[in-house]
């Protein structure tokens, strides 16, 4: 058992609090939702980039690579200044959604390298310029572009010419779990020296101006280069500020106070002399004034000037501790080396049966982000619709606006975030991929997790589970329950075969409450056909799906039908695996089973009507648009919403079934019985390959047909996996004629999409998205389960070469990994055609892991940072298939 791994016992036992300090501050706390206090719910223009340095926040804190306690008391995080910058570096920068030609933005470089599960050693790289920081070109230019043009990145500006730039690399190592170390390490990668302000934070969030409670904690300065903590909530702790040449070397100690700066953002007196934005008003604009001169408030930052030569590095040290440490820089290196020889240790293990240098450091990175994504995340919804009462009351339109059904969410959690900047909170369905690459690393936080959504102060009383904070009731892919099985699964192999038994059922219990409310509220007809509105395709369709249709009436969603027969086979699976320790649970997996046949009947035969969702002639599964004249209409795009019912597949095998008596009874009463619904089971009377039994929506034949469009370089299949919508609508657009002449459109687009139908960031018209082709890629493995290796299926179409489903699913596996792996040139296809980022050695190694990747390059486009649910990446480069 490896160093970590130890520590992980002593935090899941209870005898150490390894978790209490981690990367729990957002990159970005502005333009959330939760800081938004407008009428017209418009959080991008309530509070912006401009105004974040002071204002002070409700909800959270944000830095860069900053770090915090669980209950983001307490927070330290490093700021900069190159001298030329009109404001202090304290936060990344990014474009709104509105700002944006494509959506939000952040116009950054910086990079997630290492972290380990109780977060005993980190290490991130930010990228800084030496010139101005372009900001206002960065707005100007992207506001000129429009949507038929790429982004306007910060590269592109060639701010970095000339390595006229700093890499700053941040560690953490901790000495205890209350015994935090921070080096940073700043390199001038210039020909020329330079010179640069490197600025530790340390601040309260502020907890007392809100009229609950008026406890204001301090900090203050004892002697030089100290800095005491005193808050009632936490240890008695102090900041150590190295002076690495004698006591003539030791910073500025400034401090202020975490207040709004009402004078700056409202023409209104401030309620005391020192605002948040008194350390950036004393350094860049030599405002004595703007800093406590007896040294004490909630804000506090220890100023170094770094002189750097052409070439070289210099290092800022800093220690959060225990007061009174005789020698707080003694061992400071050594416990630093020590913790990351452990972080190497711990991945060493990890990655015995990864052999490739290139994959172990991709798969590292990926791991690192999951990791650093987390974050402290405080949404009390009954309190933001209300207001506080030391504030103005909001306007009263709010009272029914934004999430105002949902006044019973109570969020104040460490959750796992898409992305801290971009999507700094989390979503229903992106957290359960999270799930898969964190279990890897530490499976008891991929339960917490899991178990988190479905609790009552998440989960409405209605059973829905809140998709993510712009808007709660919007819907999410019922993924949970899949996530929860195979999250199961594999910490049941780490455990040695045992599994976590109550885990299971716990949250088995909770989504037997989100089945009953997807039956009750998505079933319009009680069909067992289902909507969902977008179900987290954005523009995948050529209306917004979400939103009352143009034509009226309403659409029965392939994807959002097939979604529910897989929610109720991995139930089913879950009531079969409980059912092992208590027979009760049988009579559960029965109805799940019969479920799921009436709504395979439903997606094959929609009641005997003459139109439904499987066209045989074209081989694919499409929505049908129901008009209020009461014509069904098929809506004749190929996208993966028609490729989702691979996904609805289980495999049981004969040993399964004979611990199951009951079942198996109540299966065959059934299918004798009900000869219609029988006839949905593939091959339900055949055992397959090693006496095992197939629950699908598919055929052999029918996954045939559909295959032959998914394994198309023509249609769907990419060199980097499979795409969102079929090349095949590159020449022949889907075009929706209205009754009035009006026309729509969807045409492949392999980049960022040039139409926003369901908002900023749509881009579900061609590109490579990770979960789906994840899900792609277990579904065939599974069929390879039941049918084995004589049945085979043409690979890639048209090629006349023919393998077995799982010769798919592993070439697949290799396309997708392609995204990130050097090819035979040296050369990522998620970088695109950058040479900086390609052949630069500061740059080529340090990964970006984007929400989704072009369609024909394989480029990374979208948020940047959204290592969430591409970290899927991590698990796919296992030499060993997905469980």
């Amino acid at each position: 058992m490896t160093q970590e791994q130890q520590r992980q016992q002593q935090a899941q036992a209870g005898e150490a609090a390894w978790h209490r300090f981690g990367p729990y501050v957002s990159e970005r706390q502005w333009g959330t939702v939760r800081e938004d206090y407008s009428a017209d719910s418009q959080p991008w223009t309530y509070t912006t980039h401009d105004a974040a340095r002071s204002r002070a926040y409700r909800w959270g804190e944000e830095g860069i690579g900053g770090v915090s306690d669980d209950q983001q008391l307490l927070c330290l995080a490093p700021a900069f200044w190159n001298g030329q910058d009109p404001i202090l570096k304290e936060r990344l920068f990014g474009l709104s959604g509105p700002e944006g030609n494509h959506g939000e933005d952040v116009k950054e470089l910086y990079y997630y390298l290492d972290n380990t599960p109780t977060h005993s050693y980190m290490r991130m790289l930010y990228k800084y310029p030496q010139h101005a920081y372009p900001y206002e070109w960065l707005v100007q230019e992207n506001a000129r572009r429009g949507r038929h043009k790429p982004e306007f990145e910060l590269l592109d500006t060639s701010i970095f010419r000339e390595n006229r730039y700093f890499d700053i690399f941040l560690e953490y190592a901790k000495a205890g779990p209350d015994d935090l170390l921070l080096q940073i390490t700043v390199h001038n990668r210039a020909s020329e020296t330079a010179v640069l302000h490197v600025l530790p934070h340390l601040w309260f969030r502020n907890t007392w101006a809100w009229g609950y409670d008026d406890y204001r904690p301090q900090l203050s300065a004892p002697k030089q280069g100290h800095i005491r903590v005193e808050h009632a909530k936490l240890p008695a702790l102090q900041l150590y500020c190295d002076a690495p040449q004698g006591p003539e070397s030791a910073p500025e100690l400034l401090f202020c106070d975490n207040e709004t700066n009402r004078q700056r953002l409202y023409g209104t007196p401030n309620g005391g002399a020192y605002c948040k934005d008194g350390i950036n008003d004393y350094l860049l604009q030599g405002n004595h004034a703007a800093v406590n001169p007896a040294r004490q408030g909630t804000r506090a930052a220890a100023h170094y000037t770094l002189t750097i030569p052409a070439g070289q590095h210099q290092v800022v040290r800093v220690r959060l501790a225990a007061p009174e440490l005789a020698e707080p820089f003694a061992d400071f290196a050594a416990i630093v080396r020590q913790r990351q020889a452990e972080a190497d240790e711990f991945y060493q293990h990890l990655q015995t049966d990864l052999s490739s240098p290139d994959a172990r450091n991709v798969q590292r990175q990926a791991l690192a982000g999951m990791l650093w994504s987390k974050q402290f995340y405080y949404y009390d919804v009954a309190q933001w619709l209300k207001g506080d009462p030391a504030s103005s009351p909001p306007p009263e339109a709010r009272r029914h606006n934004r999430n105002h059904t949902w006044p019973h969410l109570n969020n104040a959690d460490i959750i796992s975030m898409p992305d801290k900047w971009e999507y700094p909170w989390y979503a229903a369905w992106d957290l359960a991929f999270h799930c898969i690459p964190l279990a890897m690393v530490d499976a008891e936080f991929a339960k917490s997790q899991l178990r988190l959504l479905t609790k009552d102060w998440y989960m409405h009383p209605n059973g829905q589970l809140p998709a993510y904070e712009w808007n709660f009731s919007d819907v999410n892919p019922p993924v949970h329950a899949w996530a929860t099985w195979r999250v199961y699964k594999m910490d049941r192999k780490l455990r040695g075969g045992q599994g976590d038994t109550p885990f299971l059922e716990s949250v088995f219990h909770r989504l037997l409450l989100n089945f009953t409310w997807w039956v009750n509220r998505k079933d319009r007809n009680n069909r067992n056909v289902f909507e969902g509105g977008f179900l987290g395709l954005d523009n995948i369709g050529v209306f917004d799906r979400s939103a009352p249709l143009p034509t009226g009436g309403y659409i029965e969603q392939a994807d959002g039908t097939a979604w529910m027969a897989m929610f109720a086979l991995n139930m089913m699976r879950m009531a079969l695996e409980l059912a092992k320790t208590n027979p009760v649970y049988q009579d559960m997996a029965s109805k799940f089973f019969e479920h799921f046949l009436y709504i395979a009947q439903a997606m094959t035969n929609l009641a005997d009507e003459k139109i439904d969702m499987w066209d045989e002639d074209d081989g694919f599964y499409y929505d049908v648009l129901n008009t209020p004249e009461h014509a069904r209409l098929p809506l004749r795009i190929r996208s993966m919403v028609g490729l989702i019912p691979l996904f609805a597949v289980e495999v049981l095998d004969e040993d399964t079934l004979q611990q199951m008596p009951r079942f198996v009874y109540r299966l065959n009463w059934f299918l004798n019985h009900r000869p219609e619904l029988a006839a949905m089971v593939s091959r339900w009377q055949e055992p397959g390959r090693g006496q095992s039994h197939l629950l699908s929506l598919l055929r052999g034949h029918r996954m045939k047909l559909l295959l032959r469009l998914a394994l198309d370089e023509a249609e769907f299949l990419s060199d980097y996996g499979v795409r969102a919508l079929s090349r095949y609508h590159l020449a022949r657009p889907y075009v929706f004629e209205h009754a009035d002449g009006r026309k729509e459109m969807v045409q492949y687009e392999p980049g960022e999409s040039s139409t926003s139908v369901f908002g900023g960031n749509s881009n579900w018209r061609g590109p490579v998205w990770m979960p789906m082709n994840f899900l792609l890629v277990e579904s065939l493995q599974r069929f390879y389960h039941y049918y084995g290796p004589d049945f085979k299926v043409e690979y890639p179409t048209g090629s006349g070469q023919f393998s077995t489903l799982l010769e798919i699913s592993q070439a697949l596996t290799e396309r997708l990994t392609r995204l990130f792996l050097r090819d035979a040139n040296g050369r990522r296809p998620c970088f695109g055609p950058d040479q900086q980022f390609q052949t630069d050695p500061n740059f080529k190694d340090y990964l970006l892991f984007h929400e989704y990747f072009h369609g024909d390059t394989g480029q990374g486009l979208g948020a940047s940072h959204q290592t969430g649910w591409t970290g899927l990446i991590a698990k796919l480069l296992q030499p060993r298939p997905p469980e």
